[in-house]
């Protein structure tokens, strides 16, 4: 349950970065009330699967599923560099969230 939990919230990250990038600096209302209610539940969540799960693993978690997530949009959607090393580097980071979960 605890793990559910830390992948939607890091799922939740992904969202609050993707709408912090469509707010255009907090300009646009939609975007910016997106990354309102995402970082909120993005942050419940974290701390509801913190109290089952070490703390420093569910942040290197979140934040790992957080960054793959976000990185993934910014090359779909915004046009950012997939390079081939960047593309690897994914990929390794990946293996490390699940290379976490496994030792857990």
């Amino acid at each position: 349950m605890a793990w559910g939990l830390l992948v939607l919230a890091g799922l939740f990250e992904v969202g609050f970065t993707t709408c912090l990038k469509l707010s255009e600096s907090f300009t646009k209302p939609l975007p910016s009330m997106g990354f309102l209610v995402c970082a909120i539940l993005s942050f419940w969540l974290l701390t509801k699967a913190a109290e089952t799960i070490p703390l420093g693993t569910a942040y290197a978690v979140w934040t790992g599923i957080g960054a793959f997530g976000t990185a993934v949009i910014g090359i779909y959607f915004f046009g950012d560099p997939s390079t081939t090393l960047r593309l690897v580097f994914l990929v390794l980071l990946i293996g490390s969230i699940i290379g976490l979960k496994l030792v857990s």
